[in-house]
């Protein structure tokens, strides 16, 4: 994210525009450490802090009346949002885990912090998860190559 939203001298990263576009998710790390943050968009207003004890990643339920978050710890948080008509005020509960996750931390396309970070996960419109998640490589199953096959079951 650009510092065209408000100038800063820290990174804010991964932003996430709500579905009605009235506002924007994401993370700075103004605090010391990274947070996730909302702001009025496109005009000016406060700016809310989201979650408690640090977070990254934030993606927003389809309906816009809920906003998640990956936890330090790697819990999937969720933050209710209910639907307000005041554009300048941003009403969230607070934050609650949902499950924890374990979400891949290595690979050719994760950047896993920074301003190279990309989100690990996605919330579908039936408000599922889809999560790149790690994989345990040491018990990978052997691949079995048969040729010829048709003439065995000539026999």
């Amino acid at each position: 994210m650009s510092s065209t939203l408000s100038p800063a001298r820290f990174d804010e990263i991964e932003g996430q525009f709500s579905p009605d576009g009235r506002w924007v998710a994401y993370v700075s790390n103004e605090s010391g450490r990274y947070e996730v943050y909302v702001q009025a968009f496109p005009e000016p207003g406060g700016k809310f802090q989201i979650s408690t004890t640090g977070g990254a990643q934030p993606r927003w339920r389809p309906d816009g009346q809920e906003l998640y978050y990956v936890a330090l710890d790697s819990r999937l948080m969720s933050v209710s949002v209910p639907v307000t008509g005041d554009q300048r005020t941003f009403d969230s509960g607070a934050p609650s885990a949902l499950f924890a996750t374990r979400l891949a931390t290595t690979g050719a396309n994760i950047a896993a912090g920074g301003v190279n970070a990309r989100a690990q996960y996605a919330v579908a419109p039936d408000g599922r998860f889809l999560m790149n998640v790690a994989t345990d490589d040491a018990t990978s199953a052997p691949i079995t190559i048969v040729l010829n096959w048709a003439a065995g079951l000539e026999k």
